[in-house]
C-alpha cells in the first residue's frame, strides 16, 4: 500500500532513488534519461518515475522546497519503500567568488540553522554529512567524465527570504560553499535510517554577485550533475 503522500507499491521503486526539488525536473530526467519509465507518483503533483538508465533500474521523484517537504518525502522512500539511497540532485546559491553559475558542488557536509534534529533527542549538535561511498563514488565518477567539482560543506536553511542579511556572509566565513534548503534534513533521515544519502547541487544564483539562471535554465541546464547522479545509481 502507499502512503499518504505516495501512491506507489511496494517493489514499484527504485533501490536508488534521485531526488530534484522541482517534480517537473524529475519528469524531464525520466523522459530524456531513462528508458522503460513508468509514473508511480501524482499525490500532490510530486511526481515520481521508475526506469532504466544503462540497464539498471532507478526511480526519480520531486522533492518539493525545505526541509520539511524532502523529510516527509525521503523518510517514506527510506522507511516505507525500503530505498537503499537516495541522491539528491538540486540547485544552490554560490557563497565564494570562484564558484561560478552552473558549477557542481557535492555536499560532504550539511550544516544547517534549522531546529530538524531537535526529534532525535540528543545530547548535543548533531552534524549531518554525505555517506561515504556514495561521496567517493560521485568525486570519481566526476574525473571520468572530465566535470570539475567542489567538494565541502554547505548550508541548509529553513530560509529563503532571510531578514538576517549578514546569514550568508557568517556562513562563507566558515568556509560553506553554498546555500540550499534540503540536504541536512535528508542527511539526517538516512543517519536514522540506516540509509546512505547524497546531495549534488548545481548553482543557479550567485549570492556575491547578484547572477542567476531562469527558471527554465534549472529544470534542464543541469547537465553534468544529472549525469553525476545517474551513474552513481
Amino acid at each position: 500500500m502507499g502512503t499518504a503522500h505516495n501512491e506507489a507499491e511496494l517493489g514499484q521503486v527504485a533501490k536508488t532513488v534521485l531526488m530534484p526539488g522541482d517534480p517537473l525536473r524529475a519528469k524531464y530526467i525520466a523522459e530524456t534519461f531513462l528508458t522503460d519509465v513508468k509514473c508511480f507518483n501524482t499525490v500532490r503533483n510530486m511526481l515520481g518515475f521508475t526506469g532504466k538508465y544503462n540497464g539498471k533500474e532507478v526511480s526519480v521523484m520531486g522533492a518539493g522546497m525545505g526541509m520539511p517537504s524532502i523529510g516527509i518525502y525521503s523518510y517514506e522512500l527510506f522507511n516505507h519503500y525500503d530505498v537503499d539511497a537516495i541522491i539528491r540532485i538540486g540547485s544552490a546559491g554560490a557563497l565564494h567568488e570562484d564558484i561560478e553559475l552552473k558549477d557542481v558542488v557535492i555536499a560532504m557536509g550539511a550544516c544547517t540553522d534549522s531546529r530538524y534534529s531537535y526529534q532525535y533527542e540528543l545530547p548535543g549538535d548533531f552534524a549531518p554529512i554525505a555517506d561515504y561511498s556514495l561521496l567517493e563514488k560521485a568525486v570519481g565518477t566526476a574525473r571520468e567524465l572530465k566535470i570539475p567539482v567542489k567538494v565541502g560543506n554547505v548550508v541548509s536553511s529553513d530560509v529563503f527570504y532571510n531578514g538576517y542579511t549578514k546569514a550568508n556572509e557568517k556562513w562563507a566565513s566558515m568556509g560553506a560553499l553554498c546555500v540550499e534548503m534540503e540536504a541536512a534534513a535528508l542527511y539526517m533521515n538516512a543517519a536514522k535510517a540506516g540509509k546512505k544519502a547524497l546531495a549534488i547541487l548545481s548553482i543557479s544564483d550567485h549570492i556575491l554577485k547578484g547572477t542567476e539562471l531562469s527558471p527554465e535554465e534549472r529544470k534542464i541546464g543541469f547537465k553534468d550533475m544529472m549525469e553525476i547522479a545517474l551513474r552513481l545509481a
